[in-house]
């Protein structure tokens, strides 16, 4: 068990939990004491998560399928209440890549990364949000925002789009869900996955956390990058009673670094009295405005 937190009596969902930070927080949660469903579409890597969370004395059941329709939702959520007779925490993690820019993305690749990124996060919260509500004991949906969402990423105009959808429905559904003591946020994670070791500058480091290697200090610290399994503690933090008070927040964890997002809002702006014109806006905008621009991208820093 999680030192400190007990997650002993809940029961909980994680979508994607075959690999990755998935896998990683299925384990952590079962260690905390909590039930867990294993989503996957791969039935092998649900059966083996399942039989690690059993051969530490856990509880787990596992729900074979892809995320992104309906179908699949009342699936996760059926087989808690069936299995487990409660459902206390959604974890949206489930997710895919199709990197390419802009001008050579298909539809099918950015349909693809839709469906299971930003439809499966609303169709799995949704019927976890309807269960809540009728069952009147409150809930956790933890969903997995990005980086890139958060930042914008080169060659990855679906993902950042399905991501930072993601962070904008945490704080609509924290404040729809609030009277129904649910609380919504999203983790920013920033771990060595498989959605990582395409980037040639990570590369080394994500064969070096593959072997089991400590990674260097700089990229823990400075950069704010480690592996899945240092991503899993915030997890079972907000899925505690501990963090009853927070909701609509976008958190970060990855190495050493935790850090709490900053929402959008108007940063600074200028009048025209009567409204205005072309010539106006190009005028105030090098005197006022130009020095203030926001930076794009995630900073890699010198890695």
């Amino acid at each position: 068990m999680t030192a400190g937190i007990d997650l002993g009596g809940k029961v909980a969902v994680v979508t994607g939990a075959g690999r990755g930070i998935g896998r990683a927080t299925a384990l952590a949660l079962a260690n905390a004491g909590a039930a867990v469903v294993v989503n996957d579409l791969a039935g092998e890597m649900v059966e083996e998560v399942v039989t690690l969370i059993r051969g530490i004395g856990g509880k787990a059941a596992g729900a074979v399928c892809a995320i992104g329709d309906s179908a699949a939702a009342e699936q996760c959520v059926d087989t808690a209440l069936s299995r487990f007779g409660r459902l206390d925490i959604m974890i949206t993690n489930a997710g895919n890549l199709r990197d390419r820019v802009l001008w050579n993305t298909s539809d099918k690749d950015f349909d693809s990364v839709i469906m299971t990124h930003l439809r499966g996060t609303f169709t799995c919260a949704r019927a976890a949000a309807r269960h809540f509500r009728a069952a009147g004991e409150g809930g956790r949906l933890i969903l997995m925002a990005s980086l890139a969402g958060q930042r914008g990423n080169f060659g990855q105009t679906a993902y950042a789009a399905a991501k930072a959808g993601i962070a904008a429905m945490a704080r609509t559904w924290a404040m729809e869900l609030a009277k129904a003591n649910v609380t919504v946020n999203a983790i920013v994670p920033n771990a060595l996955t498989r959605m990582t070791e395409t980037i040639p500058a990570l590369g080394p480091y994500a064969a070096m956390a593959e072997r089991g290697e400590p990674l260097p200090e700089h990229l823990r610290s400075n950069i704010g990058i480690g592996t899945a399994e240092d991503v899993a503690p915030l997890a079972v933090f907000l899925s505690s009673d501990r963090a009853a008070g927070i909701s609509g927040q976008c958190i970060g964890l990855g190495g050493d670094r935790l850090s709490l997002w900053q929402h959008p809002q108007e940063k600074q702006f200028a009048l025209h009295r009567g409204g205005w014109t072309a010539e106006a806006i190009a005028e105030t905008w090098s005197a006022t405005f130009q020095q203030s621009h926001e930076s794009i991208g995630i900073d890699m820093g010198e890695i």
